[in-house]
């Protein structure tokens, strides 16, 4: 059949209209995929959006905490009470033993005319058991005392020996808990400490005239005293153990030294100093 045949011009028409239908159903699928991809990015930048300003947030969020958190404050009842606490707590190991136990301490002698006690020296630290009479112990031991630290001081004339033992125990409840407990007897107390070359090295337990102890914070504060030239407790008549100036010396040391430590310190007012 020749192609110029009306047969021919109809599977040509035929042919050329089904060609367009396909270019038209390309276009519209990629205008299609197009629409989606446009609508899929617009959703991710949202979504994005969201995430980014969650997260802006959180950061401010936790920047205002932290500057909540480090800026400067009022210090409460509560942590005034604490500073105190721990402060007077960890001087028997964070002081220098010269304010521990000062080389001079001054105690109101005859006539109430000032003296001043001088320190001879310091022992090494040890166990609370191992510095005290067995009755003492016994109860140290009870309350988890945790340390002894002791010096031994002459009165002004060298007349005198103290020894001075410092107890310390868990906290301030403890110590009250465990002087309630210690034995009433001024013939146990602290061991004495002598040191050879001096003026105590007669001084032991059996020149002890009396003991005595004071709390204050979590020590306790022991002394016992005696006489340097090595006279003994059971030589020396009652009337003059209880009349001497010997016993109110001791008391003094002891008194001051047991004050010393647990004196309040001054609180900051603020968290970072006392500026808030």
């Amino acid at each position: 059949m020749s192609p110029d045949q009306p047969g021919s011009r109809r599977r040509a028409h035929q042919g050329s209209a089904s060609a367009r239908r396909a270019e038209a159903a390309r276009v519209a699928a990629e205008r299609a995929a197009l629409a989606r991809g446009v609508r899929l990015h617009s959703i991710f930048l949202a979504l994005m959006g969201l995430v980014l300003a969650a997260a802006a947030v959180n950061v401010l969020l936790g920047a205002v905490g932290v500057l909540r958190e480090t800026r400067s404050r009022p210090l409460t009842e509560a942590e005034r009470a604490k500073y105190v606490q721990e402060d007077v707590a960890r001087r028997w190991r964070a002081w220098p033993v010269g304010m521990v136990f000062p080389e001079q301490l001054e105690y109101a002698g005859l006539g109430r005319a000032q003296q001043y006690a001088r320190r001879v020296g310091v022992a090494p630290e040890t166990s609370c058991s191992a510095a005290v009479d067995a009755p003492v112990a016994s109860v140290l031991r009870k309350y988890r005392c945790v340390t002894m630290l002791r010096a031994t001081y002459v009165d002004q004339t060298a007349t005198f020996a103290v020894t001075v033992g410092v107890a310390v125990l868990p906290d301030e409840q403890t110590r009250v808990d465990t002087v309630a407990k210690l034995p009433q007897d001024d013939r146990v107390g602290v061991r004495p400490v002598a040191f050879p070359n001096t003026v105590t090295d007669l001084f032991g337990a059996g020149q002890r005239q009396r003991t005595g102890f004071v709390g204050a914070g979590p020590y306790i504060v022991f002394s016992s005293v005696g006489y340097t030239d090595g006279r003994t407790r059971d030589s020396v008549p009652a009337e003059e153990q209880l009349n001497s100036e010997m016993w109110p010396v001791a008391q003094s040391i002891a008194a001051r030294i047991a004050r010393s430590l647990a004196q309040p310190p001054d609180v900051p007012r603020c968290t970072q100093g006392n500026v808030c």
